[in-house]
């Protein structure tokens, strides 16, 4: 038996989990091969086919072996990610001990830290995910644990599952986390950076004019966000390209959610050959837009969640506004990173299932240099879309596909 070869060959010692599985299940294939099959087969005196034996072995459920990877697949991800965030922290405080020195500590520990870790180990996912395939699965194959299983009948393909398993449940959270947790919790970040550290938020605008609604042209000469409150404003409607409508305004506040107050306003209304005016100090008017329509400051884009920045997309799109492309970019990285999570668990496993001479290290360097290198292009691809080389979408998935292509490759040449 090809099993009991590999496991002779081993040292004596303590035997791993995987060896002790892949035993009790080369053992139950010898005492199943020994007692005649039930039925028709008993009746003639014949053994179950072996190959029958291996779909009973390793068929759709999730065997012990299964359950072995997903532990330290699962368990690797965490640790790696713990103690990479360990390394950060300490180097975040460094760089930013003047501001933390400066800003209570409630406000350091909860709407900071609490929140930047769980960002930082979201968007480097994808690397964590290939250094812990890279590294436990070298561990595997340097202790002949993989060549113990492969030996036992099961093949390259489902071997591939559990780690295909463990990659669905990254994805999946590095889903949930980018496209509804994290960002309500970026919100309390961002404002912590722009109080204590550096202020990126744009508070002022000038010369703003933007479509608010089918037909409806806005103008304002300045907007002041601190005030919430903007100078020289005017609201033009149209209908079949001829002016029928025209508000203008000394000043304009927001209040809520479109509540906006006008004051010294007039409004002319324009009907055929005639014209109908109408003058006050102060009026209550729904205008439908908002500052955050027109005041876009640096990573607004991580403050709203996926749905919240689809509808954000399409009403600005609808409205003419060219500056969006970080919103666009942004959310299709949501969805290319899930993706990049089985792309790179294929590579890394196919890199380093085979025991090679001289221990992980190769694996693990080879791992890095493609982990960065990924990422490194990604970061590369997304400045084709803010130029307009390539749409968003384009520019998010190039990544993937061209490592989708290396990770078949790398597979098929791993199985054989």
């Amino acid at each position: 038996m090809g099993i009991r070869s590999a496991i002779q060959r081993r040292l004596p010692g303590r035997k791993s989990k995987a060896r002790e599985a892949t035993e009790e299940e080369a053992q139950g294939r010898d005492a199943t091969q020994a007692r005649p099959a039930a039925g028709a087969d008993a009746a003639k005196g014949s053994l179950r086919p072996e190959g029958m034996l291996t779909r009973m072995r390793y068929g759709a459920h999730i065997s012990l072996l299964d359950m072995y990877i997903i532990r330290k697949f699962l368990g690797t991800y965490v640790f790696s990610i713990m103690l990479i965030l360990a390394i950060v922290i300490m180097f975040d405080i460094n760089e930013k001990l003047d501001a933390f020195l400066q800003a209570p500590l409630k406000a350091t520990v909860f709407d900071y830290f609490l929140n930047f870790l769980p960002y930082f180990a979201n968007q480097f996912s994808p690397l964590f995910t290939f250094i812990t395939v890279i590294f436990f699965t070298s561990k595997l194959a340097d202790n002949s644990e993989i060549i113990a299983m492969l030996s036992s009948g099961m093949s390259f393909r489902r071997l591939l599952r559990p780690y295909m398993i463990s990659a669905a449940v990254i994805a999946a959270l590095t889903f949930v986390l980018g496209a509804y947790i994290i960002p309500p919790a970026n919100v309390k970040r961002i404002d912590y950076t722009n109080t204590y550290v550096r202020n990126r938020r744009v508070d002022y605008g000038d010369n703003i004019m933007m479509k608010v609604a089918p037909g409806q042209i806005a103008f304002m000469s300045r907007y002041d966000n601190t005030t919430k409150t903007g100078y020289r404003f005017s609201l033009e409607e149209f209908k079949d390209k001829k002016l029928v409508s025209r508000l203008t305004a000394g000043s304009i506040q927001w209040d809520t959610l479109y509540q906006w107050r006008v004051y010294n306003y007039m409004i002319r209304d324009f009907e055929g050959d005639r014209e109908r005016i109408t003058q006050g100090y102060e009026k209550d008017t729904v205008i439908p837009f908002e500052p955050r329509d027109f005041l876009i400051s640096r990573n607004d884009q991580e403050m709203l969640t996926s749905p919240q920045l689809a509808e954000y997309i399409s009403r600005q799109k609808e409205r003419g506004v060219a500056n969006i492309k970080a919103f666009e970019i942004e959310y299709e990285k949501r969805l290319a990173m899930c993706a990049a999570a089985f792309i790179l668990t294929v590579i890394g496993m196919s890199l380093s299932s085979k025991k090679v001479k001289g221990g992980m290290g190769m694996n693990i360097g080879l791992g890095l240099v493609l982990s960065f290198s990924y990422i490194l292009f990604m970061t590369v691809t997304s400045s084709f879309a803010v130029s307009g080389i390539t749409s968003p979408m384009v520019a998010m998935w190039i990544p993937n596909i061209l490592y989708a292509i290396i990770a078949v490759i790398l597979y098929f040449k791993a199985a054989r």
